[in-house]
C-alpha cells in the first residue's frame, strides 16, 4: 500500500516503505518506479527502512509543469522529511545523478552512493548528447515508441535488443512513462560533471560502475569520485548497467551501515 506527501510545488508523490532501521531513499533512473528495485528491497529491509517512490509523472505521482531539475530535488526534500529529517539516498543512473544534486543542494543527505550515474564526463563533451534532442522532440509530437526506442538506441542498448524489447509484456509500461525521459535527460544536461555543483556534495558519497558495462560508467564514475571531496570509487566484478541486487546489495549495506 503506497502513501503520498506533497512536494512544493503540490505536486504527490508516491512511495512504499520497506523494513525498519535508518531511513534509505532508492532513486531509479529512466523508465524506473517504485517497483523497479524488486528484489533489492527485501535484501535492505533487516537492516533499512527503505523508500521506494514514483518520480514525478511516474507511476502513482502527480507532476506539475513545467518541469525543473530543482522540483525534484523538492521532491526528494518532501520524501526526506517523511523519513523524519534526514536519509541516506541511493540512485541508479539518472536517479544517481537526481541524489548527488540533492545532497549538492544542501538536503540532509547523511550518504550518498551513485551507481552509474551517466555522465558522459569531460573528454567527450555535449555532442555525445546530441540524440537527446531527437528524444524531446518525439515527445513533442507525442510519439512514445519513438521517444522511447531512440533513447535506448542512444545510451547505447543494440538494435536487436531493443527491437525485442518492443515486443515485450512489460513494454506498454515503459511507454506510459516515455513523458519522463526527458526529465532524465534534463538531470544529465551536457553529459558533463560539474564541480561548482557536485563538488558541494559533502555527505560520504560512494561511486560505483560495473566491471561489464560500457568504458563511459567508469569514467564518469571517476570523474565524479575525483569531483566530491572525499568520495570513494569502487567497480563490480561482472555487473553492467542492469546490476544484479544480490552483488549490490552487501555493498549498500557495508557503506550505509
Amino acid at each position: 500500500m503506497f502513501q503520498t506527501v506533497q512536494s512544493a510545488d503540490g505536486t504527490l508523490i508516491a512511495y512504499e516503505t520497506t523494513g525498519t532501521g535508518p531511513a534509505v531513499i532508492v532513486s531509479g533512473g529512466a523508465f524506473n518506479t517504485r517497483m523497479s528495485p524488486g528484489a533489492l528491497v527485501p535484501l535492505l529491509a533487516p537492516h533499512f527502512t527503505v523508500y521506494s517512490y514514483d518520480r514525478r509523472g511516474r507511476g502513482d505521482s502527480t507532476d506539475t509543469q513545467p518541469y525543473a531539475i530543482a522540483r525534484e530535488i523538492e521532491d526528494l526534500a518532501a520524501l526526506v522529511a517523511a523519513a523524519g529529517g534526514s536519509a541516506m539516498v541511493y540512485g541508479h543512473s539518472s536517479g544517481a545523478v537526481l541524489a548527488l544534486e540533492a545532497a549538492a543542494a544542501g538536503l540532509p543527505i547523511t550518504k550518498v552512493v551513485a551507481y552509474e550515474p551517466p555522465f558522459t564526463a569531460e573528454e567527450n563533451g555535449p555532442g555525445s548528447l546530441a540524440w537527446a534532442d531527437e528524444v524531446r522532440a518525439a515527445m513533442d509530437a507525442g510519439d512514445r515508441e519513438l521517444a522511447a526506442t531512440r533513447f535506448l538506441l542512444g545510451i547505447g542498448a543494440d538494435p536487436d535488443g531493443v527491437a525485442a524489447l518492443t515486443r515485450q509484456p512489460w513494454w506498454p509500461g515503459m511507454l506510459a512513462i516515455a513523458h519522463t525521459l526527458p526529465y532524465d535527460l534534463a538531470l544529465v544536461g551536457d553529459g558533463l560533471v560539474h564541480a561548482d555543483r557536485i563538488g558541494r556534495v559533502a555527505a560520504p558519497t560512494l561511486l560505483i560502475d560495473g566491471a561489464e558495462s560500457p568504458p563511459w560508467a567508469g569514467t564518469a564514475a571517476s570523474v565524479a569520485a575525483e569531483t566530491i571531496p572525499g568520495a570513494r570509487r569502487l567497480t563490480l566484478d561482472g555487473q553492467d548497467h542492469n546490476v544484479d541486487p544480490a552483488a549490490l546489495a552487501p555493498v549498500l549495506i557495508g557503506f550505509f551501515a
